[in-house]
């Protein structure tokens, strides 16, 4: 028989149980204050300190609790009312910019919630003359402290990884150099997935990046990234090992690119069984990239 718990003490938590309270919270992902006091869930609410009012004669009866959860679960939830007009300017945005730094300052002055909860705008890394261009899905949070992609955990492995192929994203020589970016140029709290509105709104943007930087090769690195490219609904285990073709856009003036998917770092640091399959898939675009013919894995 499991012994029962003693109760907690009632006076003050110490320093060290609100430490690993807020640990705690940290682990799961709640790493943004976005209330300027804390909210006392334990307090009594207003229906719980009094009964509801008596309703209004000829006034429609109340719906049951339930009933409104209910309700509230089935509505889709609300665009933000940033997004709308965005959503609207976005693509004439993109196809105004004629260099990658007024790409830059359009993206900066796009209206977007995730600007407001973010510390630094990640938009590249790398040397843009380089003929390979690397897509990733959104920043951490050590790409948003420093600015730029791929600099946490996931990024020294994807270092790692480029130089098992003799790439570099320092090289000062295109030939030897990577260029990379992410879809989305902010953090979301919590290093949450994109969601696809957020994805929708920057799409423009990123597709009006790689018209600027025209690289000859892009690989996407995570399902967010590839599913947005190439306009698929499969999953990354699908659409990966493979060449595919970006669609061309004339309005952005982006031909069509030969694109692969891979695996993102950060998946790879989970499942390090996944490795071998993106090994593979750097050994085809090793080949690709010394100028054989695109191809395929073996079946």
């Amino acid at each position: 028989m499991i012994a029962a718990q003693p109760p907690l003490p009632q006076s003050e938590p110490s320093s060290a149980i609100l430490l690993a309270a807020l640990r705690l919270q940290l682990e799961w992902g709640a790493d943004e204050a976005l209330l300027d006091a804390p909210l006392d869930r334990l307090a009594a609410t207003p229906e719980r300190q009094a009964p509801e009012a008596a309703a209004a004669p000829g006034a429609a009866p109340a719906q049951p609790a339930p009933a409104r959860a209910a309700a509230a679960r089935r509505a889709p939830p609300p665009m933000a009312p940033a997004l709308i007009p965005a959503l609207r300017d976005t693509h004439a945005l993109a196809a105004a910019a004629g260099s990658l730094e007024a790409l830059r300052e359009a993206v900066r002055g796009l209206e977007t919630p995730l600007r407001d909860t973010a510390t630094n705008l990640v938009f590249a890394d790398g040397n843009p003359a380089s003929p390979l261009m690397l897509i990733g899905e959104a920043p951490g949070a050590e790409e948003d402290r420093l600015g730029r992609p791929f600099v946490g955990a996931s990024g020294q492995l994807l270092d790692r990884m480029l130089a098992s192929i003799g790439l570099d994203r320092t090289q000062q020589n295109p030939a030897q150099a990577v260029y990379i970016t992410n879809i989305l140029p902010w953090r979301p709290p919590g290093n949450r997935n994109p969601t696809d509105a957020e994805v929708n709104l920057f799409l423009p943007m990123v597709i009006r990046h790689i018209a600027l930087v025209r690289p000859r090769h892009v690989l996407m690195l995570g399902g967010v990234s590839a599913k947005a490219l190439l306009r698929r609904r499969e999953g990354i285990t699908r659409l990966r090992g493979r060449w595919h073709e970006l669609p061309g856009d004339d309005t952005l003036e982006i031909p069509a690119t030969p694109a692969m998917a891979s695996w993102h770092p950060a998946y790879l640091l989970r499942n390090p069984a996944a490795k071998r399959d993106a090994w593979a898939d750097l050994l085809l675009l090793r080949r690709a990239l010394d100028g054989h013919p695109l191809s395929t894995h073996p079946a």
